[in-house]
């Protein structure tokens, strides 16, 4: 039984049953590392549960990623209100669970999936594993609804998998016990790293100019302020010397704002919402990446990317602090003039490059299921090799 826990009831003979749910491509990307150390293996079964929060997206993806899923739900509605969504994934995924009986439920991260997942553990009495737990802008509708997601899935959960000593730090802040908490890495890291390893995306890059590749999605974002950022980008495709990659996301509102302001324009190419594998091609061969994401803030770093964040909050300031992304809003001059300084500035481009990765060495995964087994070993035997410490040294 879990230490500190009392929820678990599976028998020595078996192996822990473990519930990863996952809705967006994300927790997809980020979960998928989990799935596979604990495929295979004998200590755990993965039981991966989708909800369809992102249903185009993800499920393009999970092949390619060696995700096996077990159950698959269809929770989405043309322009429902959060309230709803919530309402559905919650009932849903607590009778998939009372079907299932799993040992353990793990969700990753801080969307409306994986805050219901958590919920509907808790009121099926099952423990809670939170990968990528401790993330805090420290304003609670910035990102929205994220934040308040993230905080109340650090009520409910029993193993708080932290992907930086910062956000280790937000969690024991909070109240959470000490040794309920473990920082262990990103698995973004994880799952990039395999990826490219692979070796077969494609880029969507097609020419030799100047390579930028934007990402634009953020509820807070959307409307006038993207109209915005738009008009921004299309400056900078002005130049005459970069060419901009856009994937466009599945989201109405995105579209409604960014097409107007972006379709037929030179230097501009809008594309379908890449595969993660060429998307992670596409990032592997920019020069430098303009976002609102989140996890882009993370992988970006890793292959030597600078990355200009285009919120006013982040819940990543490792990035920042490290110096290999900056923080510079939303306004379409900032855009255009922090974009312009590192394109044409080799020293300012170089230090930004080279800054290094705060967030992981690929082994985070590992870290997770060997804290897992550890816990569960009076039930299961340890058979799980832990890296050594985690050091963001």
């Amino acid at each position: 039984m879990p230490k500190g826990g009392t929820m678990s009831t599976h028998t020595s003979v078996v192996p822990v049953r473990a519930m990863l749910v996952l809705g967006t491509r994300p927790e997809a990307i980020k979960l998928a590392p989990v799935a596979r150390a604990m495929a295979t293996g004998t200590q755990f079964e993965p039981l991966v549960v989708t909800t369809g929060q992102h249903r185009e997206m993800l499920h393009q993806m999970l092949d390619l990623l060696g995700v096996d899923v077990r159950v698959s739900l269809d929770v989405m509605r043309s322009r429902q209100e959060l309230s709803d969504l919530t309402a559905r994934l919650v009932a849903d995924l607590g009778e998939v669970m009372r079907e299932q009986r799993p040992d353990l439920v793990v969700v990753q991260g801080d969307t409306t999936t994986a805050l219901a997942g958590a919920l509907a553990a808790f009121y099926e009495k099952i423990p809670v594993a939170h990968v990528e737990a401790g993330l805090r802008t420290g304003v609670i509708d910035n990102p929205f609804p994220e934040e308040l997601n993230r905080s109340l899935i650090g009520r409910i959960a029993r193993w708080h998998f932290a992907p930086t000593p910062r956000a280790a730090r937000h969690l024991t802040d909070e109240g959470v016990p000490q040794e309920q908490v473990f920082t262990t890495g990103n698995t973004v890291i994880d799952n990039l790293l395999w990826v490219l390893a692979e070796g077969t995306g494609n880029s969507a890059f097609r020419t030799g100019a100047r390579r930028i590749l934007v990402t634009l999605h953020r509820r807070e974002n959307q409307g006038e302020r993207m109209r915005g950022m738009g008009r921004a980008l299309r400056r900078l495709a002005g130049r005459g010397d970069v060419e901009i990659v856009l994937p466009l996301h599945k989201s109405p509102a995105v579209r409604e704002a960014l097409l107007p302001e972006l379709e037929g324009h030179q230097g501009i190419s809008l594309v379908e919402p890449l595969g993660y594998v060429d998307f992670a091609a596409t990032l592997a061969e920019c020069d430098l990446v303009l976002t609102d994401s989140g996890g882009i803030q993370e992988e970006a770093p890793s292959l030597s990317k600078p990355a200009l964040v285009l919120r006013t909050t982040t819940e990543r300031p490792e990035a920042v602090e490290a110096g290999a992304a900056r923080l510079i809003g939303t306004d379409p001059e900032t855009i255009v003039d922090a974009a312009g300084e590192l394109l044409d500035d080799a020293a300012q481009y170089r230090r930004m490059a080279g800054a290094g990765n705060p967030f992981g060495d690929g082994r985070a995964a590992a870290r997770v299921l060997a804290q897992l087994a550890e816990d569960f070993a009076a039930d299961v035997p340890v058979t799980v090799s832990a890296p050594g410490p985690y050091s963001t040294a």
